[in-house]
């Protein structure tokens, strides 16, 4: 999904005023002011004490701390790496893109999985390696795109179930390799809206994968990609994790899992949002919000599932948790407890697009539909 963020510096409030991050003091204080008279010639920078580095990529001189060393050895800056060069889900190192991994991450997966299925199985054709990644195909009229990911246990013999997952999506998807689940496959799909999912994705197929004996399991996960192209700036990046990390509890509730293993909530991710909302790229895949694509954030929070509403709600929390932080203002979380589950779900009510994501809030979190007054 193209679009990156945008990596200029934010200020504490948007010019539509919307929060970027909490202010320090009540509301009412101004802000204080973050312009500065130029340093004479000659003066050393504010931030000389800071180690610097030219990036081996394209020369800049950076913050030694911000650049990633790749398996090749270099050292690249921020821009550099979300340019030129992917990471490896497998092993966690970069590489310049075109190349494969350097750790030939990519060849042993797909010898382990030729060995496994033998060259003349049948599903061969349909299943591709893990690390298979078309040319996007976008579906609806953004600007936010969902990709999804739903990973499914199937029985040894998985002809069926891949010719029956491969006839139904269509040109929509594809399904791919994931030894990680103990035998399966994922079901990708290409980027979409969530209002075009709900009428074109084949919803048809989760139940009729379940009458060929597949399932889902404690080692199954669905992820959903945001393309980043659908936040309107740094600040609403740092509202909707914001919003996502606060309500932990509820999120996970809705997610149906607590996965510290493929999706975890760790405090460095906290601490580093700012940084994220400006651009920078994560370091760990295996988190609550995967940070380390360029052009799109990956919610890997939610356990697979094979009945529709449960896949819907999940899309439906995506899309309406970035429509929620979009308009999410100062007065809203300083006055009207904006950040809290309350409010969202306030929010949801009296909005059709959600109900799956309504059904699924009042089932699984113990919290009514429409239970509290919308915050904005």
């Amino acid at each position: 999904m193209p679009a990156t963020a945008s990596t200029s510096t934010p200020a504490t409030n948007d010019n539509d005023g919307r929060l970027l991050e909490p202010p320090d003091s009540p509301p009412g204080t101004p802000p204080a002011t973050t312009d500065r008279a130029a340093a004479p010639a000659g003066a050393p920078p504010d931030d000389d004490h800071v180690r610097r580095t030219s990036c081996d990529n394209c020369g800049a001189t950076v913050p030694q701390d911000d650049t990633i060393t790749t398996l090749g050895g270099a050292e690249i800056c921020p821009s550099c790496q979300r340019a030129d060069y992917w990471c490896c889900p497998d092993c966690g190192g970069w590489n310049r893109d075109g190349w494969v991994c350097a750790n030939n991450c990519d060849d042993e997966d797909e010898d382990d999985e030729d060995d496994e299925r033998g060259d003349d199985e049948p599903d061969g054709d349909l299943i591709n390696s893990y690390s298979y990644k078309p040319v996007p195909v976008f579906h609806g009229t953004g600007p936010l795109f969902l990709g999804l990911e739903l990973e499914i246990a199937t029985p040894y013999d998985r002809w069926e179930s891949a010719h029956l997952a491969a006839r139904r999506l269509g040109t929509l998807g594809y399904l791919k390799a994931d030894e990680s689940i103990g035998g399966g496959f994922e079901v990708v799909t290409h980027p979409m809206t969530y209002p075009w999912a709900l009428t074109h994705f084949p919803w048809e197929l989760l139940p009729a994968l379940g009458d060929v004996g597949c399932r889902a399991t404690e080692r199954t996960g669905l992820h959903v990609h945001l393309s980043r192209d659908g936040f309107t700036s740094p600040a609403h990046v740092y509202r909707w994790m914001k919003f996502v990390y606060r309500n932990q509890p509820a999120v996970t509730a809705l997610a149906r899992r607590v996965s510290c293993e493929w999706a975890e909530f760790a405090d460095d991710d906290r601490h580093r949002v700012k940084d994220y909302a400006k651009g920078s790229l994560g370091y760990y895949r295996y988190r609550a919000i995967n940070t380390q694509n360029a052009h799109t954030f990956e919610l890997r929070i939610f356990a697979s599932s094979l009945q529709p509403v449960q896949v819907q709600a999940a899309l439906g929390f995506a899309a309406a948790s970035v429509a929620y932080t979009r308009a999410l203002t100062v007065a809203a979380i300083t006055r009207r407890d904006g950040w809290a589950w309350p409010a969202f779900t306030g929010w949801l009510t009296g909005r059709p697009l959600y109900e799956p994501l309504l059904d699924q809030v009042q089932a699984l979190t113990g919290v009514p539909a429409g239970g509290s007054t919308c915050a904005c």
